[in-house]
Parts: structure tokens; C-alpha cells; sequence
């Protein structure tokens, strides 16, 4: 379960289901096996990365004690695991879903071990190109159910997703800035100073809370209530991070934030479900 870090892959899970719905509103038979076929992609996907990174794991207090740095599990066996996992999770949602979806989960695969991790051994904004593998689940769970790649709503909520990625990841390098010094990755906390992180942070915090606003103007929910409540969940955003011109950076102060970006996310997701069933 730690190799395949189910923590994060249950949230991919989570959005791909969120997609499902938002083309068909009902629960099939077939969406459990479209959920359990991107829930095992994405585990090896994870645990390729995990094989990919071992050496550098190892050298940082955060991540050492994984299965493979710790020695727990060997290298041969965390990479045969992943490529199990990867080749169920494919052919499930192959037969559950047809080509289109798997070759769609394949992209968050390849885009996430081919591109992005060797991408950001070299810059630290990597995280940029690196968030399109968060807009991908929602789409895969749309073509399963059904619906069109270049339908409007759900770009607009795949755009969401990506744009939430890059704030969330960088306020967590900036609350492990040293460990990712120890593996020599480079970060944000290294280009810029304390006033110039929190301007970035601020400004790609309130662009991610206006880019929620696409999802009612490209009919996600069009709802008068839960237009008003996503109103007062992006307007909270904003203002609970103008506070950290305030305040001097800390890891708790950073975690703070971070957590209060991935509420904000969970907020939408409870909106978007609400709008679709």
C-alpha cells in the first residue's frame, strides 16, 4: 500500500468518479470497474516513481523510510509490482471502458514517469507542465461514461484540477525545502526570496479559486445556491491567504495553507456532485 501510495491514488480515483458522473449523474455497474482500473493505473504509476526515485528517497528525511529505500521491498520486486499493476489497471479499463479511456489513462502514466519526474531533477517548475496529470482522471472518467474529450464542462473542470496542482505542490517543496536540497532538487525556495513566495503563492492561490468559476459558467451546475456557495468558498480562498503577507513563513504556517487549498478543492468537488446528480 505504500509503494503504491494509495493515499493519492484514491483521490485520483476520487476525481476520475467526479467525471464519470458529470456526463452520466447515475452509478453503473461499469463504474466500478472503470474506478478500480484507474485506482490500479495509477498505483503503478506511483510505484514506477517510487522505483525511479529510490536513490534519491533515500537521501531525504520525508522520504527514506519508503519500502524500497528503507530496503523493506528490493528494487526488482517494487518494479515488477508496478508493471503488474499498470498492465491490470490498463486492460480494465480497456474492457470496462474501450480504448480511449485506457490510452488516456496510459497519458497520465507517461506523462507522470517519462516527462515530470525526470523534469524536475532539472527545474523547478517543472510542477507547471507537470499538472496536466492532474487534469487527466477527471477525463478519463468522462470518456468511460460516455462523453466527449472537447466537451466544455469538462475541460473547465480539468482545468480546475490543473491549475489546483501547481499552489498545492509548491507550498509542499516550500514546507520540505530542506529535503529536496539534501536529493539536490531544485525548488522555488531557492530562486525566490520570502516576500516574492508569498506573492506567488497568493496570486496562484486566487487564480486557482477564480478558475472554479468556469465550472458554472460552462454548466457544471448552474444551481443559484450552489453558485452562491462556491462564491463564498473562493472569496474565503482569497482572503485566508491575503494573511500571508502577515506572517513569517513556518512549516506549520505552510501547512496551514496547504491544507486550506486542498479543503478548498474537496469544497468543489462537494459542489460539482451536488450539481450532477
Amino acid at each position: 500500500m505504500e509503494l503504491a501510495k494509495v493515499r493519492i491514488t484514491f483521490f485520483v480515483t476520487i476525481t476520475t468518479f467526479v467525471g464519470y458522473l458529470m456526463f452520466d449523474g447515475t452509478v453503473h455497474t461499469q463504474l466500478v470497474w472503470v474506478l478500480l482500473g484507474i485506482f490500479l493505473l495509477a498505483s503503478g504509476s506511483a510505484a514506477l516513481n517510487q522505483y525511479q526515485e529510490y536513490e534519491l528517497d533515500a537521501l531525504m528525511d520525508r522520504t527514506k523510510n519508503r519500502p524500497i529505500p528503507s530496503g523493506a521491498i528490493s528494487p526488482k520486486h517494487g518494479l515488477v509490482f508496478a508493471v503488474i499493476l499498470s498492465l491490470i489497471g490498463s486492460y480494465m479499463l480497456y474492457v470496462s471502458a474501450g480504448l480511449a479511456t485506457m490510452e488516456l489513462g496510459l497519458l497520465a502514466l507517461l506523462w507522470y514517469n517519462a516527462i515530470y519526474t525526470p523534469l524536475k531533477r532539472k527545474t523547478a517548475f517543472a510542477v507547471i507542465p507537470g499538472s496536466v496529470i492532474g487534469a487527466i482522471p477527471p477525463l478519463v472518467g468522462y470518456v468511460a461514461a460516455g462523453g466527449n474529450l472537447l466537451d466544455s464542462n469538462i475541460l473547465a473542470f480539468s482545468f480546475f484540477m490543473f491549475m489546483w496542482q501547481i499552489p498545492h505542490f509548491w507550498l509542499l517543496v516550500m514546507r520540505n525545502g530542506n529535503d529536496y536540497r539534501k536529493a539536490n532538487f531544485p525548488t522555488i525556495s531557492d530562486l525566490y526570496n520570502q516576500g516574492q513566495l508569498k506573492s506567488i503563492t497568493f496570486v496562484w492561490t486566487s487564480a486557482t479559486a477564480v478558475s472554479s468559476l468556469l465550472l458554472p459558467l460552462m454548466n457544471v451546475f448552474s444551481s443559484l445556491g450552489l453558485i452562491i456557495l462556491l462564491f463564498i468558498g473562493l472569496f474565503s480562498l482569497i482572503i485566508g491567504f491575503a494573511t500571508i503577507f502577515k506572517k513569517e513563513f513556518s512549516r506549520k504556517l505552510v501547512f496551514k495553507y496547504f491544507m486550506g487549498i486542498n479543503i478548498y478543492l474537496l469544497y468543489v468537488l462537494g459542489l460539482i456532485i451536488a450539481g450532477v446528480i
